[in-house]
């Protein structure tokens, strides 16, 4: 079953930072480019850490009331270690880092840390903006033909807006929990109604908006 990774829904052309970026510069990269944060990368690209207009505004509100003090740079302002993913995760795994880590970006990274990408909540989200049409046709192909062996008309698939309506007679009923679980793994997939039946199953387990 095809799942998209970070590599296909990731921005390439990343605005970023480096260490002795100053504080004001850092403030006109996100205005300029309507962005809520930008990594910070070393002289190799490698990233550093990440800095939010939520570390530039708690920056400028801890600032000392008295006292010189010099303009404040990327790398004394950035958010540290730096939560990283690479191109081949898939945008599930990606979601979960970043609800794990409540974060809204993450700098995609080659084999040797560099800096290549960056994904986005609104990036990752774009697995939802999959047609039904598409939907129905990996379902058919990759679970009613491939996991449970039909003919792709033997088991009605229908799609509604990202929602999955399973609907028909499989020969085994040891086979319908998993293929609830494989249709809620397709990318853009927002709910499945199970509705397969099987002669050895007495009536069907449902699955709705929170699982199986």
């Amino acid at each position: 079953m095809k799942t998209h990774t970070v590599g296909e829904v990731m921005t390439s052309d990343v605005v970023l930072a480096h260490r002795g970026t100053p504080f004001k510069e850092l403030v006109r990269l996100l205005d300029r480019h309507r962005i809520g944060g930008l990594p910070v990368v070393d002289h190799d690209d490698k990233v550093l850490g990440v800095v939010s207009g939520t570390d530039l505004v708690r920056a400028q509100a801890h600032r000392p009331p008295l006292g010189p003090s010099g303009p404040a740079t990327a790398e004394q302002l950035m958010s540290t270690p730096a939560v990283t993913v690479h191109p081949e995760q898939p945008v599930a795994g990606a979601a979960r880092v970043m609800e794990r880590h409540g974060i809204e970006r993450l700098p995609v990274v080659d084999e040797e840390d560099r800096l290549i990408g960056i994904a986005t909540r609104r990036d990752l989200l774009r697995v939802f903006l999959r047609s039904d049409a598409a939907i129905r046709a990996e379902v058919t192909d990759e679970i009613v033909v491939g996991l449970l062996g039909l003919a792709p008309d033997a088991v009605t698939v229908s799609v509604h807006s990202g929602m999955v309506l399973l609907a028909g007679r499989v020969g085994n009923g040891d086979d319908i929990v998993p293929a609830v679980h494989a249709a809620w793994q397709v990318d853009g997939v927002v709910g499945v109604v199970n509705g397969l039946t099987a002669p050895d199953a007495a009536a069907p387990p449902r699955a709705g908006r929170g699982g199986t």
